[in-house]
């Protein structure tokens, strides 16, 4: 997942202590964050020459993503119960190590069966990976620090979001798709041996609450804005899987435009992520609500301009700007919706988006087949409309804040 980590609440709940700042641990997991999420959306950059190789359609090569995203699903609402009292510092080595095992499993995949194991292995790291980041940083700095560490982790995946898919493009014309993929393992092993030196021993923290992240959906508000955000990442990625394969035959772009229209979105998204603050402070339903809208307008406006290489390479910005600032606006309402209890919130979340990038990546990739992008991209336009309207319906929800207890 494309996923943010940020939520005030989070931080609120982290207990003061006089344990000193590990910049170090942090920063090594900014460089983890970067290398998941080049790993998650590698596949997006490279479709067309996976699904050559691999003797596939390019929709089937995009279900890549979506068995990430399901087995990301199954790990982060499984991992605290599976993972018990194992040392939270072991474990996420663990997950480093099975990141590079993945990027070789996937590099030298002989068939489709083999590529889509190595796509199931990342969707492990993802789901584990991202239930239990928010929780360390937490742990590596004191309290007043931890917005910052926050920061930091960001950090990693802004920069992942503006090059990893045009440098996946252009590696991919260079050595190949799977060259390009066997370049994540040595950034993986770095990040491995830096959190190996870097991390302190992380005891697993004892629960007070109920381990079944479900008992929030029994709340009117959060279960519609767990829909709405579901429904915005599921028009999202039915589009932006298949990007790639619109760009090269629809619009008919050359490699290096290619890469240098990726670069374009993910410079975008940098930009929408520094500006998305300040949209906030107007009003986190107001953008919830706006941002599919136009992402929705932009889907339909590549349909009649797809032909024109300027247009779609300006209307494909917006698109990351938007796209990768909204987010942001999710944690946020998870930090206003459940200030006592954001970290199940958060962990639910992780698992409706996961779920949502899953469905949307085959619901795109059936409808690409089938009857071409048109359809596609006016599917995700439907699907973002409706998650706006429902957006709408969660900020007329009257439930109160939710609560541990209640």
């Amino acid at each position: 997942m494309s996923t943010a980590i940020s939520t005030t609440a989070e931080v609120g709940q982290h207990q003061a202590s006089a344990h000193p700042a590990r910049w170090g641990g942090v920063f090594a997991m900014t460089l983890c964050v970067f290398a998941l999420i080049a790993s998650e959306f590698m596949p997006v950059s490279l479709l067309t020459p996976m699904a050559a190789d691999l003797r596939v359609s390019e929709g089937a090569a995009g279900y890549g993503i979506a068995i990430s995203g399901a087995f990301a699903v199954l790990t982060s609402l499984s991992i605290s119960a599976l993972a018990g009292r194992m040392d939270r510092k072991t474990l996420l080595l663990g997950l480093t190590g099975l990141m590079a095992v993945s990027g070789g499993v996937v590099a030298v995949a002989p068939n489709y069966f083999v590529y889509m194991l190595g796509r199931a292995l990342i969707g492990v790291v993802i789901g584990g990976f991202w239930s239990m980041s928010a929780a360390t940083a937490m742990r590596l700095v004191p309290a007043e620090r931890v917005p910052r560490a926050l920061a930091v982790f960001n950090g990693g995946n802004a920069l992942a979001t503006v090059i990893a898919a045009p440098l996946g493009s252009y590696l991919g014309s260079v050595i190949g798709w799977r060259g390009a993929f066997f370049c994540l393992i040595p950034v993986a092993a770095v990040a491995l041996a830096w959190q190996w030196i870097s991390l302190p021993s992380m005891t697993a923290a004892r629960s007070n609450g109920s381990n079944n992240v479900f008992r929030l959906l029994k709340h009117r508000s959060v279960a519609l804005g767990m829909a709405a955000c579901g429904a915005f990442f599921m028009g999202q990625f039915a589009l932006f899987t298949y990007v790639r394969p619109f760009l090269e035959t629809v619009a008919h772009v050359s490699v290096s435009t290619l890469s240098l229209i990726l670069l374009g979105i993910g410079v975008a998204g940098f930009i929408g992520t520094a500006m998305i603050g300040a949209v906030l402070k107007r009003g986190v339903y107001r953008a919830l609500i706006v941002i599919p809208v136009l992402m929705a307008a932009v889907a339909l406006a590549l349909i009649p301009f797809g032909a024109s290489v300027r247009a779609v390479a300006a209307l494909l910005a917006l698109w990351g700007l938007l796209a990768t600032a909204a987010p942001v606006g999710w944690w946020s309402w998870i930090a206003g919706t459940m200030p006592d209890d954001a970290e199940a919130g958060g962990g639910l979340m992780v698992a409706v988006v996961q779920l949502a990038i899953a469905l949307g990546s085959t619901a795109g990739g059936m409808l690409f087949d089938s009857s071409g992008y048109r359809s596609t991209f006016a599917a995700s336009a439907a699907v973002l409309l409706v998650g706006a309207f429902v957006t709408l319906l969660t900020s007329r929800s009257q439930t109160p804040r939710v609560s541990r207890e209640q």
